[in-house]
């Protein structure tokens, strides 16, 4: 049974199935409300009417008495909940705005984690006091974002910046553990505690020598020994958080633990580690191979997810291929080289068909030049339009920040 409601009525549980009156040009998928920062955004938004499906709601809307008829500003303070356990569970409503609309927010909260983050590794350094709770917002903001809009925030853990790696490296490890537990159908509140934990996992790294993170050449085994004690400042650190839980620490402590029992600091091995430092050592090892550091430049995420399937000693192979399936074989951010020597921006993956993402086309690489923006889903183009392969974009002079601002604006 389809009923229209008010924004106002809209609570989490509600089936939406499309936007009958608002302000903007706003476009969402159907599928189940499932939280209050999303009803928020709608509002926001200028979404005053929709329609819901009750059948398939898990949360009915109140009905009006009859001296009240419906409007766009009836409210009720008292909904009555109407819940069948046994009724299937619905999928949320995923990217419940463009990549366009949430990209300024993603890209201005991004750039507020990153001078937290910053701020907080440089005093940690100089052997200041430092209250680790000036994260809280960081996390909260990522976690609000990520079920917004994916793709968003995804995008932004594409730009590489080799001085300021140690930084980002935290910020986007929190992005993309809060990307993949989502998709794995984590609670929302087990959720938070992951960012959180993927926030703080290096926290420790401001305790050691920088010339030693640093080194191109290898390490001896007393600087190995170093650099592993990270792990023990980190946690030492984190103590310090007002609101860290013992998921957190499992975070923090094992994400550089293996399977085989070869990681660090206690060798634990398979049945040992808990789903969560099976995820964060994926996470982890993924962001640290696509970044750019002093000492290296970053590999093509395609090549960082073909390590991480050659290694199932070391990584749980069935949460590689998960989370394969949550990113794409081309992340949001990359830029892949078409057949017709097209170059284009990956905005959203597939992952029914992992190589035929939606996609913008913005270059002609043939002739070197810009050409009108064009938004694509590969999955309607049946074979005469695919992915030919990724590329970096200096190959052709690009500047990706520039670039992403230009391509994903509103």
């Amino acid at each position: 049974m389809l009923k229209v409601i008010s924004i106002a009525e809209l609570k989490p549980g509600m089936y939406v199935t499309r936007i009958l009156k608002q302000k903007s040009d706003l476009k969402i998928k159907t599928g189940i409300v499932r939280s209050h920062p999303l009803i928020d955004t709608l509002q926001q938004r200028g979404v005053k009417q929709l329609e819901i499906d009750v059948r398939q709601s898990e949360q009915s809307p109140v009905e009006p008495s009859a001296e009240t008829p419906p409007s766009e500003e009836t409210v009720s303070p008292n909904p009555a909940v109407k819940h069948n356990p046994r009724r299937k569970k619905r999928p949320p409503v995923d990217d419940a705005i463009s990549i366009e609309e949430e990209f300024r927010q993603a890209s201005a909260d991004y750039d507020a984690g990153l001078r937290k983050m910053t701020t907080l590794h440089c005093d940690l350094m100089m052997g200041k006091n430092v209250n680790i709770a000036v994260l809280d917002d960081v996390g909260q903001t990522i976690l609000e974002s990520v079920f917004r809009n994916e793709s968003a925030m995804a995008v932004l853990t594409r730009l590489r910046d080799k001085n300021t790696y140690a930084f980002r490296h935290s910020i986007n490890t929190a992005i993309l553990v809060t990307m993949f537990a989502k998709f794995l159908g984590f609670a929302k509140e087990r959720i938070i505690e992951l960012t959180m934990g993927a926030l703080l996992h290096d926290l420790g790294q401001a305790k050691v020598p920088q010339g030693i993170l640093t080194k191109p050449t290898k390490l001896t085994a007393l600087e190995r020994k170093a650099v592993q004690k990270h792990v023990a400042h980190s946690y030492q650190l984190a103590k310090q958080y007002p609101g860290l839980t013992p998921l957190m620490i499992d975070v923090i402590v094992n994400h550089h633990e293996r399977l085989d029992g070869s990681g660090y600091p206690r060798g634990l091995s398979n049945n040992q580690l808990s789903t969560a430092a099976k995820i964060i050592a994926i996470v982890d090892v993924y962001d640290a191979l696509t970044a750019d550091r002093t000492f290296k430049k970053g590999i093509e995420p395609i090549a960082a997810l073909r390590y991480l399937m050659s290694q199932p000693t070391l990584f749980d192979a069935v949460l590689v291929q998960k989370f394969i399936r949550c990113i794409g074989v081309h992340p949001v951010g990359s830029i892949v080289k078409l057949t017709g020597e097209k170059l284009a921006l990956v905005l959203e993956g597939n992952r029914s068909q992992p190589l035929r993402p939606k996609i913008q086309v913005f270059y002609n690489a043939k002739h070197q030049h810009y050409i009108t923006r064009k938004k694509l889903c590969l999955s309607e183009h049946g074979s005469t339009l695919k992915i030919l392969g990724s590329v970096q974009p200096q190959e052709h002079q690009i500047n990706l920040s520039r670039l992403l601002k230009e391509q994903l604006s509103v």
